[in-house]
């Protein structure tokens, strides 16, 4: 379990274009003042809990509870194991939209909140979308586009967070000294949990100039829930 909080005044090196690295609203803006952009990193993960475990199960010879011939063949010997990762949500930007230059050509000042955050999680829309906003109406207006000389507000907003129970069960039979048989069943995602990816919503759905798309999710963090089984000799 680890917790921390990263602040930078851009998250993209000043090297490269606008369109490299998701760069807009996160390279320098004004060089007359780059504390302007000043906050917490793209990166910037507050909260995150891992985990990892390994269970040989009581059963079978030599176990708690022992099995001998068939029974510990198909009964004992078996091997649960997994992996867990929660984090908190990941910071994201709200953009004015495509062709606004407040300060700097080609570099876009993000957009500034007039007042309160709007409340951020994963919602349903009106047109039955993914959301990231409880309201995208009250959303847009609660942002300004920015005026000349300013960069805009960066990383205002946290997006929803990561969450995934990996785990595997498993078994090797010894056939004789040197040769062995191993089946392995691997889950990926085993809840099936859906958490949305803020850092991919497009100019269309992270910009103030689009409100009827405003906050719409285009991908997920997370991949639906995948097995796979493997069954492998060794000599």
């Amino acid at each position: 379990m680890c917790w921390r909080r990263e602040f930078s005044r851009g998250s993209n090196a000043e090297r490269i274009n606008e369109f490299e690295g998701s760069g807009f609203a996160s390279q320098v803006i004004n060089s007359w003042a780059p504390e302007q952009l000043r906050a917490v990193s793209d990166f910037d993960t507050r909260h995150q809990i891992n985990s990892n475990w390994i269970w040989e199960m009581p059963f079978g010879e030599g176990k708690k509870w022992a099995y001998h011939g068939l029974a510990n063949a198909v009964l004992g010997g078996w091997q649960l194991s997994g992996l867990f990762r929660w984090s908190s949500g990941l910071p994201f930007t709200i953009g004015p939209g495509l062709g606004f230059w407040a300060t700097n050509w080609q570099l876009t000042s993000s957009a500034i909140l007039n007042g309160p955050a709007p409340q951020t999680g994963t919602f349903i829309d009106s047109n039955g979308n993914p959301n990231v906003f409880k309201d995208p109406a009250a959303a847009d207006a609660a942002f300004r586009f920015a005026h000349p000389g300013e960069s805009g507000q960066r990383n205002a907003l946290r997006g929803p967070g990561y969450f995934g129970i990996d785990s595997a069960l498993s078994k090797t039979w010894k056939i004789t000294e040197s040769k062995n048989l191993s089946f392995r069943w691997e889950v990926f995602n085993i809840t099936n949990s859906v958490r949305f990816d803020v850092g991919t919503m497009s100019f269309d759905n992270g910009s103030i100039s689009t409100a009827s798309t405003l906050g719409r999710f285009t991908q997920t963090l997370t991949r639906p829930r995948i097995m796979q089984f493997a069954l492998r000799f060794a000599f």
